[in-house]
């Protein structure tokens, strides 16, 4: 099984601070933040960052539905972690400033993969994927933050 890894970033016009608490706010802003791939969001634990114990399920092809339980932690300043209780999946969102009025999100998903062929591809195709995914997410996030 070899690790596949997917990244995505963008520069958001708004402080740091204001883009990591609507990505840490789970009970409100996140559900808004997620394109037609979430489905069956539900917040179970929490709500506001560390200690957030959130389910959605992620179709990242026609084929593939992950039923995703998520364990949030905040390790350190402007980051946010989710851990998939269901996989290996973990999703890491950190959030730094990036000049005046304006901070860097960046996006990292990473897991194990399939062996053979079929991780081959994965690890081939699945960065693309979820790529997409999450430019629409913080194309979102961008559009939620910047009012």
């Amino acid at each position: 099984m070899a690790q596949v890894e997917a990244t995505t970033e963008r520069v958001v016009a708004a402080d740091a601070e204001t883009v990591f608490d609507a990505l840490a706010d789970y009970k409100e802003t996140r559900e808004k933040l997620l394109p037609e791939h979430f489905s069956e969001y539900e917040v179970r634990e929490g709500g506001d960052g560390e200690g957030t114990l959130v389910h959605w399920k992620l179709q990242a092809t026609s084929k593939r539905i992950r039923d995703c339980l998520l364990e949030v932690t905040e390790p350190s300043d402007g980051r946010l972690v989710e851990k998939d209780r269901n996989s290996s999946m973990v999703t890491t969102w950190t959030v730094t400033p990036a000049g005046e009025g304006r901070a860097k999100v960046v996006v990292t998903t990473v897991w194990n993969g399939a062996g053979g062929i079929g991780g081959f591809f994965e690890k081939t195709f699945a960065p693309k994927g979820f790529g997409r995914i999450y430019d629409q997410v913080l194309a979102r996030l961008a559009t939620e933050v910047e009012k």
